[in-house]
C-alpha cells in the first residue's frame, strides 16, 4: 500500500488540476462488484456502447472473451470512456469463466434460457460476473450450461431481444441502483481503488506509460 501511495504521489504531479479533481471525484464510487463479461462481441460500435454505459455507471472493468472476434472499440463512440475503463483480454472458453469464478465472482449469463431470474426481481448479494452474448447467436450454450444463473430483462413487445450493448446498459444501470441502495460493501477496497487512480493517471498522461515504468524501475517497486 506505501509503494502504491508514493507511486500515485509522484504521478499527481504531471495531471493538471481538473484532471486530478475528476479522478478524485469519481474514484470513489468506482466498483468491480459487477463484472461485465462479453462473450465474443464483435462490432466495434456496440463495444464502444458498452465500455461507455459500464463506465457510466461506476464499473471500471471489462472481460472480453475473444475467439474470432476482437473486442475493438471505437473511439468516437466511448467519448472518452477508454481511459477510465480497463479492458482484461481472455480466450473464449470455460477455462476463462472458472478463472473469474475462482477470484469470487457468481457467473450469471444474460440469457431467458434456464429459468432466468427477471432483471427487477434479481437480488444481489455477492460478486457476479454478467455474460452478454454475441450479436447474432446470444449467449453461447456452453456459457448458459456453465453459468451459476441466468438473468433475463423483461421485453413488452414482439421484439424478444435487446441489442447487446442496451442489454449492458439497462443490466449496469439497474443493478447499481440495487447497490446503492443495498447494504452491501460494494466499492473497492483501499489497496484496488489506489491501483485504480493509478492506472488513470498513467492514462491521462502524454507518454504515461514511459513515465510510469521508470518510476517503477528506478524505485525498484512491483504493482
Amino acid at each position: 500500500m506505501e509503494d502504491l501511495a508514493k507511486t500515485f504521489e509522484y504521478l499527481k504531479q504531471f495531471l493538471t488540476d481538473e484532471r486530478l479533481r475528476k479522478i478524485d471525484h469519481f474514484s470513489p464510487e468506482s466498483s468491480d462488484f459487477v463484472l461485465p463479461v462479453m462473450d465474443d462481441v464483435y462490432q466495434f460500435r456496440n463495444a464502444a456502447a458498452i465500455i461507455r454505459s459500464v463506465e457510466a455507471c461506476g464499473f471500471h472493468k471489462v472481460v472480453a472473451m475473444e475467439e474470432e472476434n476482437v473486442f475493438d472499440p471505437n473511439l468516437t463512440v466511448t467519448k472518452g470512456a477508454e481511459t477510465w475503463v480497463e479492458v482484461e483480454k481472455m480466450p473464449k472458453n470455460i477455462d476463462s469463466l472458472q478463472k473469474i469464478k475462482d477470484r469470487g465472482y457468481k457467473i450469471l449469463a444474460v440469457s431467458l434460457e434456464k429459468n432466468a431470474v427477471m432483471l427487477p426481481d434479481y437480488q444481489i448479494t455477492e460478486p457476479i460476473a454478467l455474460v452478454f452474448g454475441t450479436e447474432m447467436a446470444g449467449v453461447s450454450e456452453e456459457v448458459i450450461d456453465f453459468a451459476d444463473e441466468t438473468l433475463a430483462i423483461p421485453m413488452f413487445g414482439f421484439t424478444r431481444s435487446y441489442n447487446v450493448s442496451v442489454a449492458a446498459g439497462i443490466c449496469m444501470y439497474e443493478l447499481k441502483q440495487k447497490l446503492i441502495n443495498s447494504n452491501l460493501d460494494y466499492k473497492l477496497s483501499d489497496e484496488k481503488l489506489l491501483k485504480m487512480k493509478i492506472r488513470w493517471a498513467v492514462n491521462s498522461m502524454q507518454s504515461g506509460q514511459q513515465i510510469f515504468q521508470k518510476y517503477l524501475r528506478d524505485n525498484n517497486i512491483e504493482i
